[in-house]
């Protein structure tokens, strides 16, 4: 079994994302390392190997949502293995995924959002600052697709960013009035003193937000400064850009927002991502119902 070819496969026939690339390969490796203990090779895992495997990890102490990514990709490992001839038969069929305990939502508040959005000051850096997270919030796109944004990404005058995506598949993101307010005026007023080349500042390959030096911020630097506003706003620990993208998910949501078009938004490829904000969305059906229905 060449691990490379079916991690090659995942990323060109799949489109699976880096992150989950190198959670395939450990998770294989672990299970490989796991069978050869036994003197096996991966061609010869029986069902019984698998659900060993899958027990010495709930001894661990592995939570189950791990242990479910494990076994996911391990289904994925056999299904390419039978595909490509390797064996006849899958040892991950009839394995049930242990059910995960519901996960909570980590979100702000409207108000501790509005706080938050009022720290940043006029400096070049404040303008700057402000029109990061004005898009976080107001996209709900993720860290990694902020920083990656270009000059060329942004439509001031229509209102919108073309966002690369988690699999280099672009999506089209609305920009709200805040955010394109913020925007217009850190590229009118910061961005052009953060440039330290002058020539072609608007070409469509440059980076859209520049840190001191000119150069593309990094995700360090933007940890840095949601570390200083979370500190300002009393919420020591609390600020990251990903409880932003979670608070434009649940704010749109409580106002009325469908599951599907959220989805679309924030760049998910399936519905299976959007659980954790079904139960809102059941919650907020029910309110409906009880204040608009007649016999409620």
């Amino acid at each position: 079994m060449n691990l490379r070819a079916f991690l090659n496969y995942l990323e060109t026939e799949k489109k699976v994302s880096e992150n989950t690339l190198m959670a395939y390969g450990r998770d294989v490796r672990a299970f490989e390392k796991y069978l050869s203990s036994a003197g096996l090779t991966l061609e010869e895992a029986t069902n019984t190997h698998v659900l060993g495997y899958m027990m010495d990890l709930n001894k661990s102490g592995r939570s189950r949502a791990t242990t479910n990514r494990k076994l996911a990709s391990l289904r994925a490992l056999y299904s390419y293995m039978i595909k490509k001839g390797m064996v006849t038969d899958d040892p991950t069929e009839g394995i049930k995924t242990p059910r995960v305990e519901r996960k909570t939502i980590d979100y702000l508040t409207v108000e501790e959002v509005e706080k938050l959005l009022s720290l940043p000051d006029d400096s070049i850096k404040g303008k700057r600052d402000k029109a990061m997270l004005e898009v976080l919030y107001g996209t709900g796109i993720r860290v990694m697709e902020l920083i990656e944004l270009n000059y060329g990404d942004l439509n001031s005058m229509m209102g919108y960013l073309q966002c690369s995506g988690k699999h280099g598949r672009p999506r089209i993101v609305p920009l709200g009035s805040y955010a394109r307010a913020a925007m217009n005026e850190y590229l009118r007023e910061s961005r052009a003193a953060l440039l330290k080349d002058e020539e072609n500042k608007e070409a469509p390959d440059r980076p859209l937000f520049l840190n001191y030096l000119g150069e593309r911020f990094t995700r360090q630097g933007l940890w840095k400064v949601l570390v200083q506003y979370g500190k300002e706003a009393k919420m020591e620990g609390r600020i990251s850009a990903h409880i932003l993208r979670t608070s434009f998910a649940v704010h749109m949501i409580q106002n009325g927002a469908d599951l599907k078009t959220l989805q679309d938004l924030m760049g998910y490829d399936d519905m299976q991502a959007m659980q954790v904000y079904m139960e809102l969305s059941k919650n907020r059906i029910k309110d409906v119902y009880d204040k608009t229905h007649p016999r409620a």
